[in-house]
């Protein structure tokens, strides 16, 4: 967007997205079902249209805020100046220790209903979670499917209000710790639990711990929540020449609310460059 209001614009891309493990990209209208590396490539071809917009394969590994700007350093030893800043780095998963998760991360293990809800609907499927979030999520789930079991993995366990509650919509519990995941040749996975005892399931859900995939927010002094986001305000502001897009920045993750807000904060960017330039 900046690109068309004719601003030279620099992109540093780390290469380390946070959508790497997912197979399909979903509720980006026009794109839905697209492989999240082939949108990327995508909208590479569409930037090459601006010669105006340029790409650099690196990471922003810290920045200085200066009177009329940012000094900005890349990971090879590359100092910049910019004007205006927009940080779009993301947040990291926090994968609860189970043996197995990381390698079905993606396939049968996810955190996001919204974007991996409807592949499963209707499938036998699990909540990993205590007696707080599980609840909360498992109930959450009911919208995708009836079929929905609660693993506490041995922490702590619904209240006897919530297990009712649990209860009247269906939902069951195995408080057991477990143990590993495996994924069974039709595409589902077992649920081994310490006990020896097993749970196949098409799918399990979890809500994840976050945190900042680059300190460069927190280091230009920006307010981070207790849920690991950046706090921003009209336009995705957080300072004079500062902006934060997109997961880092959101509760509602999604890659068509980041890019909506990369939008907004380009909007914001054109205005004030169009108001220094007036005489």
């Amino acid at each position: 967007m900046l690109g068309r209001c004719c601003r030279k614009v620099l992109v540093c891309d780390a290469g380390r997205p946070r959508n790497a493990v997912s197979r399909a990209l979903h509720g980006f209208l026009s794109r839905d079902g697209i492989n999240p590396m082939q949108l990327r490539h995508l909208a590479r071809e569409e930037l090459n249209r601006y010669p105006t917009v340029s790409f650099r394969e690196s990471e922003i590994t810290d920045a200085v805020e200066t009177a009329d700007g940012f000094d900005v350093h890349l990971v090879d030893g590359v100092r910049l100046q910019a004007g205006y800043l927009v940080v779009a780095t993301g947040v990291v998963d926090k994968l609860p220790e189970i043996d197995g998760i990381h390698e079905l991360y993606g396939s049968n293990v996810f955190h996001c209903p919204y974007c991996d809800g409807w592949e499963v609907h209707g499938e036998p499927l699990a909540v990993y979670g205590d007696g707080t979030t599980g609840f909360e999520y498992a109930l959450e789930l009911t919208g995708w499917s009836k079929n929905v079991i609660l693993c506490t993995d041995g922490g702590v366990l619904p209240s006897p209000v919530q297990l009712e509650q649990l209860g009247r919509n269906g939902i069951s519990i195995r408080p057991e710790p477990i143990q590993r995941l495996e994924r069974e040749k039709d595409g589902m996975m077992i649920i081994w639990f310490r006990n020896g005892s097993g749970l196949m399931r098409r799918a399990l859900f979890f809500n994840p711990q976050q945190y900042q995939a680059s300190p460069l927010a927190a280091k230009l002094g920006c307010t981070i929540t207790e849920g690991g986001v950046v706090k921003v305000g009209k336009f995705q502001q957080t300072g004079s020449r500062l902006f934060v897009i997109g997961d880092a920045a959101r509760s509602v993750q999604l890659a068509i609310v980041a890019a909506a807000e990369g939008a907004e904060a380009a909007f914001a960017i054109n205005t004030s460059l169009q108001k220094e330039s007036i005489c």
